[in-house]
């Protein structure tokens, strides 16, 4: 148990996925003044570094941001990715990965909250340490980004159970995160329950979990139970870069499940998915789907 980690897979395929669709999230959010709270569940290590012993063992960002870099064609919601990737590697090489904390920190502005929840106890380490290093960094530039406070706090805790706590935000605006490793199937009924939980206390929420495609029933039943939550607006994108392997390991496709997604997302996400399939496309199994619904509230009935 706790032995996932993300150096390992840091950039790929489903990482480009996943960032892509949060900073479009965030830069929706900014539009208001008013404050918003974001809520990563997991958050992990915070930043990863690509020439790490962990991420050479698999080299997945090779099939990730390393197709995007040096690219001069990219869609304009893939180019805000790749240029905050960028903003972390001022040498030009590409070395240092920010995962979702940091993608996060760099969208929100002083006035919002950023609440970090992770239990790998080697994890949660690297990710207090990175912030520290990010603090001393602003610091030395003369900003000021405090680790501790009301702008960022990060907790060794359990972030479903963190999450209750949380709902609603004084503000009322949110963006929740959850994207687990789901080394543990149990995740998968995890995340149901904590969506569920949290539609009850805070209904008009943000709530965006990422999930592998896999041959498993519980991966394939996750986003059709999502979509079945009462009184949601959802979108559901997915991104496939070949068929399965011929060994039937590493991960191929994987998807976001936006719950209330803002109004522009379907349409940003209907130019910028075509490019991205071909453009990280393995083989000719590479696909997307974008699909989106409403779920009515049951009326009561009348005697």
């Amino acid at each position: 148990m706790f032995s996932y980690r993300h150096a390992f897979h840091a950039g790929n395929h489903a990482d480009v996925l996943k960032h892509t669709v949060l900073l479009q999230l965030l830069a929706y959010l900014n539009q208001k003044d008013t404050p918003y709270m974001v809520v990563d569940t997991h958050a992990g290590a915070g930043v990863y570094t690509l020439d790490s012993e962990f991420a050479n063992k698999s080299k997945e960002s090779d099939s990730g941001i390393a197709l995007l870099w040096d690219r001069s064609d990219l869609p304009a919601a893939v180019a805000e990715y790749v240029n905050l990737i960028k903003s972390m590697n001022p040498s030009g090489k590409m070395r240092f990965y920010p995962g979702s904390p940091f993608c996060a920190e760099k969208i929100m502005r002083e006035q919002d909250r950023l609440r970090l929840f992770e239990m790998h106890s080697t994890e949660i380490k690297i990710l207090e340490e990175n912030f520290r290093k990010l603090q001393a960094h602003a610091a030395a530039q003369g900003q000021r980004i405090s680790t501790r406070g009301k702008r960022i706090q990060i907790a060794r805790v359990d972030g479903y159970t963190a999450l209750k706590a949380l709902l609603p935000p004084p503000s009322r605006r949110a963006l929740v995160l959850i994207d687990p490793s789901y080394e543990d199937k149990d995740d998968y009924r995890k995340v149901k329950v904590a969506i569920e939980d949290a539609l009850t206390r805070f209904a008009t929420g943000t709530y965006a979990v990422w999930y592998p495609v896999l041959g498993r029933l519980e991966s394939q039943q996750l986003p059709e139970r999502l979509k079945r939550l009462a009184g949601t607006n959802w979108l559901n994108v997915t991104l496939t870069v070949g068929g399965p392997s011929s060994d039937g390991m590493g991960l191929r496709s994987s998807g976001m499940f936006i719950i209330n997604p803002p109004w522009t997302l379907q349409a940003t996400l209907k130019d910028t998915m075509p490019w991205l399939t071909q453009t990280l496309a393995q083989d000719d199994g590479a696909r997307f789907t974008l699909l989106s619904g409403t779920t009515e509230t049951p009326k009561a009935r009348t005697k």
